[in-house]
């Protein structure tokens, strides 16, 4: 098991890591999110990438099941759900460990492989909780632009730190939808500067059923690969995850991310999830048809987006990005946030039929000048720092 592997958790690394860990505290896409969406129950929430189906039957009964014993430590299920997932992709189990989410992982690793003397490096624009992360950690941070067709580029980002320590790739991107290949990524991963690590971030690769870095841990390179049960499997609020990596560079990771014990709930869901061989061809399919409904419907009336193999996708507005937000939140259909590098573009999650016909809808009005863009205040936003305890 990973834990046998791994050096103990002491109250001295405690201690030594504590201010670290309080400098970069979550955040994270709910946390985002929050800044600018007011929560309103009947509104359509299409702007922190959750997958609107929730979880599958089987988790939900396996939720209901484990209920009676929330009373108890159940540590086998953590045991249960690692082996599970490892024999399902080839693994060690001594190679997965298990996280509420990926982003305690990530936030983990950046803090142990980067430093004032080694660099954070990611894509422009890109999940930005990494960054947080490095800036606690007092690391350089550097942002490399997509390529043409979206996908990183790893030879810039090769030649823009020789003393990278951790290089952050999201595959498919958030938030742009689109893939690096995995020729790609093995190139960065054999050419990075020695001693620094790749991170893959497989958060919605099976929105895309794109190949997997698996098989890069399997080979014992320098990777870690993160998994989340947020978003295919519909578990944003129960919080489940993975790190995959050599038992080394894990145990680096567990030295900086302390104590992890796991909600059985989620645990119990996400091994039901794994055994539900119809769960993610299902979802998949489901997502590309919604999805490619929208951009039919956004090409059929002149709108500008990036096209996406994944829940969410970038939408030109071609005007300040924050004003259309403003402006769709008066319909009470909340769209996600701008990223610096693209100020006219628009984060949209891929939400239910129903939910996508309401954003065509409002986004005629607002397109088209039925409302003014000197909108009237939203209701006041959810506060960032209540949303910190949320986890992506």
């Amino acid at each position: 098991m990973p834990s046998q592997t791994l050096s103990p958790f002491s109250r001295r690394s405690f201690l030594q890591l504590s201010a670290a860990a309080a400098a970069c505290q979550a955040i994270t896409e709910p946390m985002l999110a929050a800044a600018h969406r007011p929560f309103q129950a009947d509104g359509v929430m299409i702007d922190s990438n959750e997958n609107p189906l929730g979880p599958c039957q089987s988790a939900r009964e396996a939720i209901s099941a484990i209920i009676p014993l929330g009373g108890r430590y159940l540590d086998n299920l953590t045991d249960d759900l690692i082996h599970t997932f490892a024999q399902q992709e080839g693994l060690n189990p001594d190679d997965v460990h298990a996280f509420a989410g990926s982003t305690p992982a990530l936030r983990a690793a950046v803090i142990a492989f980067t430093s004032p003397q080694k660099s954070y490096v990611t894509a422009d624009p890109g999940y930005e909780a990494g960054m947080f992360a490095a800036a606690a950690s007092q690391a350089k941070i550097v942002k490399v632009a997509l390529t043409k067709t979206y996908a990183h580029d790893v030879k810039a980002m090769l030649a823009a730190a020789t003393d990278a320590g951790l290089f952050y790739v999201c595959s498919p991107n958030n938030p742009t939808g689109t893939l690096t290949p995995h020729s790609d990524i093995e190139y960065l991963v054999e050419n990075k500067p020695k001693g620094s690590i790749v991170m893959v971030d497989e958060a919605y690769i099976h929105f895309s059923g794109a190949p997997s870095t698996l098989d890069l841990v399997k080979t014992g390179k320098d990777i870690v690969v993160l998994r989340t049960f947020s978003k295919t499997y519909g578990m944003a609020g129960l919080r489940c995850g993975f790190a995959i990596a050599r038992p080394d560079l894990l145990e680096k990771i567990m030295d900086r991310a302390g104590w992890n014990f796991m909600p059985i709930t989620a645990l119990v869901a996400a091994s039901a999830s794994l055994k539900d061989s119809a769960l993610v061809p299902e979802r998949r399919r489901i997502n590309a048809a919604i999805r490619q409904e929208t951009f039919q419907w956004l090409d059929r009336n002149g709108y500008s987006y990036i096209p996406s193999e994944s829940n969410c996708f970038l939408l030109d507005t071609k005007r300040p990005g924050k004003e259309v937000i403003d402006a769709m939140a008066q319909h009470k259909v909340f769209i996600g946030r701008i990223w610096p590098v693209m100020p006219t573009c628009v984060r949209v999650t891929v939400g239910t039929s129903e939910e996508m016909q309401k954003f065509h809808t409002a986004l005629q009005k607002v397109m088209r000048g039925s409302i003014a863009f000197s909108v009237q205040p939203a209701p006041p936003a959810r506060n960032p720092r209540r949303a910190a305890a949320l986890l992506t």
